[in-house]
């Protein structure tokens, strides 16, 4: 038998295919099963997948994640521009929420006191958040406030004089907002969102003093929370009827009429003068929400 030589032998075997530039660069082995024609170029990202030009017409460089991860780009102003792009803002909201939790999450009872930065101390608004805020404190809530000036110092002040915890979620302005001196817990918050979670979160009622654009944001965020059944039916007690009557007869005589709410919603709202009564709405509230039912006793 004629032996074959090693030539012969290398030919007649299947070729091998020559690696791909996608294989080499791990961005995929070749295109899969019904892509595009072969030698199309591809591109894979994650999850994500481009063909043709789709990288150079949406704008995204050509490298690997790994290799833009371990890139040092040097700066112009020394501050590299990835701090302020969207993935990375989105890190820094993440890093807020769980600072937060992590912060509040042993507090117990509390309640959210809002009002205006700059109400001056000594004023009526200021002393009678004060003293709100005491009576609560001693009833063995944590007050949380925004952590500035005005009503919320009082607020601050009147639960530390109390002996309560005294909290405070603090927002970086450009103006008009330091951690004020009677906060025990701060929170420091770039955005109002994250911020605003806490308010909710973990507050057991809101009390809302007389304020500015802020305050009313503040207190229709926790109506519309309540109305449409995203948080349970907590307190919401208005201080100061001079102040806030106006705007709940605009509400009964224009928006109730119009069909934009109901009158139950108006309901939702408690208006008062009173310290006292501030405190005997929310422990009554407090104390109805942690007595058990017949039927929850009978199944313990």
């Amino acid at each position: 038998m004629k032996e074959r030589t090693t030539s012969e032998i290398g030919s007649s075997r299947t070729a091998e295919p020559e690696p791909t530039p996608e294989a080499d660069s791990g961005q995929g082995a070749g295109a899969p099963r019904g892509g595009p024609a072969p030698g199309a170029p591809e591109r894979r990202s994650g999850r994500i997948v481009m063909r043709r030009d789709a990288a150079e017409r949406l704008g995204k460089p050509m490298a690997t994640e790994d290799e833009k991860l371990l890139e040092r780009r040097p700066t112009v102003k020394g501050r590299p521009e990835f701090i302020d792009s969207d993935p990375w803002r989105a890190l820094r909201i993440l890093s807020e929420f769980v600072e937060g939790f992590d912060a509040l999450a042993s507090v117990g009872p509390a309640v959210t006191i809002f009002g205006s930065a700059r109400t001056p101390e000594g004023t009526p608004d200021y002393e009678l958040a004060r003293g709100i805020a005491r009576r609560l404190a001693e009833h063995g809530f944590a007050i949380i406030t925004g952590g500035g000036p005005g009503v919320m110092e009082a607020a601050n002040r009147g639960c530390r004089e109390g002996g309560g915890l005294s909290i405070g979620c603090n927002i970086e302005l450009p103006h008009e907002q330091g951690l004020n001196a009677y906060v025990d817990l701060g929170i420091e918050f770039k955005y109002f969102f994250a911020r605003k979670t806490m308010f909710v979160k973990y507050a057991d009622a809101f009390v809302i003093m007389p304020g500015g654009f802020g305050t009313l944001d503040e207190l229709f965020e926790a109506l519309t929370l309540i109305q449409t059944g995203k948080i349970r039916d907590f307190p919401v007690v208005l201080v100061g009827t001079a102040y806030w009557r106006g705007l709940i007869d605009w509400m009964r005589a224009t928006q109730v009429p119009a069909g934009a709410i109901s009158s139950a919603d108006i309901e939702l709202l408690k208006l008062t003068d009173d310290p006292d009564e501030v405190v005997r709405i929310i422990t009554t509230y407090r104390d109805a929400r942690d007595t058990p039912t017949v039927a929850e006793g009978e199944l313990r």
